[in-house]
């Protein structure tokens, strides 16, 4: 019987995990995770979303400012033939 009652205590949490989920509460989804993460840290980033949210929010916002974004244009940059159909990106 004890089973039982475990059992259905591990139903109610992954049900209220889903709800969680699906009203935006939590997000599991792990976009905002980079390639390089392993997914065991996605985990403990669920619990900081849920237990520790200013931690959370901190962790992306340092990830966001690590992001490398594409240069922005220059000035004396010119359109580099983009209106002429061609668009010519070095790297």
């Amino acid at each position: 019987m004890d089973w039982l009652i475990f059992g259905g205590i591990v139903v109610v949490l992954v049900l209220l995990g889903v709800l969680a989920q699906y009203k935006g509460w939590i997000d599991l989804s792990a976009k905002n995770s980079g390639k390089g993460r392993a997914m065991g840290g996605a985990g403990m980033m669920a619990v900081d979303e849920v237990f520790h949210p200013t931690a959370y929010e901190a962790r992306l916002d340092q990830d966001r400012q690590t992001s490398m974004p594409a240069p922005a244009p220059v000035a004396g940059d010119g359109d580099r033939d983009v209106y002429k159909g061609n668009v010519k990106i070095e790297l």
